[in-house]
């Protein structure tokens, strides 16, 4: 997908993953909108990143604020690329240790971040690319982020590995679906990666999860997986398809 005179968004673009996709766009020249939390560091991250930066405030659930930040996004131009990382993890496991059933309303609640947001995004973004002119008989391409949790989600995960799992499903069928329209839709599934979601656990844990990735036997940087976000957009024959980016991990039970 060619990205001249067109614009991207990113969600989760404030940190992590999102913000180095978003770094890549803008050190390609191209205008990028982060669309986070309102209470995220959003604001300042765009301004660091500079006048080709913009912070759209939404949460990914919510249809007019991802609307809002759209619209934000079409000022810089066509929207050509969309790279959704937002997401969060957390705990759930279906009995208790004192006995008593997993919480239901948090399972609710990460599914519904993780796979309806997704969801979300995807129809919205896809939308305002369907009106696009198209370039080299494209009118946008979309990146969409799973997990390797959706094949080996660890206990207490099941919430976020069925979201993920989701996200797996939603793939083909929604590169299938936009074909129509010269929309491509791929997902990375990352596996252990350096983010602000493993930064809550010790450097023991991390130091454990990383001697768990056959090579390179690291944390994956952002970056990583930033190059791999660009270079689906890049590569007009990446389509429907989903890429696991773990360094061969597998993921053990616990």
């Amino acid at each position: 997908m060619k990205l001249d005179n067109g614009s991207a968004v990113v969600t989760g673009g404030a940190s992590g993953l999102g913000l180095a996709t978003a770094r890549r766009f803008v050190d390609r020249g191209i205008p990028v909108v982060l669309i986070d939390l309102p209470s995220s560091a959003g604001a300042q991250v765009a301004e660091e990143l500079g006048p080709l930066a913009t912070f759209g405030p939404a949460d990914v659930t919510d249809a007019e604020a991802v609307d809002a930040a759209l619209d934000l996004a079409e000022r810089n131009g066509p929207i050509r690329a969309l790279v959704h990382c937002a997401g969060r993890g957390g705990t759930v496991r279906l009995v208790n240790r004192d006995g008593t059933p997993g919480d239901l309303d948090l399972y609710r609640k990460l599914v519904d971040i993780n796979l309806v947001g997704t969801f979300n995004v995807l129809r919205l973004g896809s939308t305002r690319m369907s009106k696009n002119e198209p370039v080299d008989g494209e009118r946008g391409a979309c990146v969409l982020t799973a997990s390797v949790a959706a094949w080996e989600g660890q206990i207490g995960q099941i919430p976020y590995a069925s979201a993920k799992a989701g996200v797996v499903g939603m793939t083909l069928v929604a590169a299938r679906d936009l074909a129509t329209k010269l929309i491509r839709v791929c997902s990375i599934a990352p596996g252990v990666f350096d983010t602000p979601i493993l930064s809550r656990f010790s450097d023991e844990i991390r130091d454990g999860l990383a001697k768990q990735i056959p090579h390179p036997s690291r944390l994956g940087e952002p970056d990583e997986f930033a190059s791999l976000a660009l270079h689906i957009i890049d590569n007009a024959m990446l389509n429907g398809e989903t890429i696991r980016l773990d360094g061969a991990i597998r993921m053990q039970p616990r």
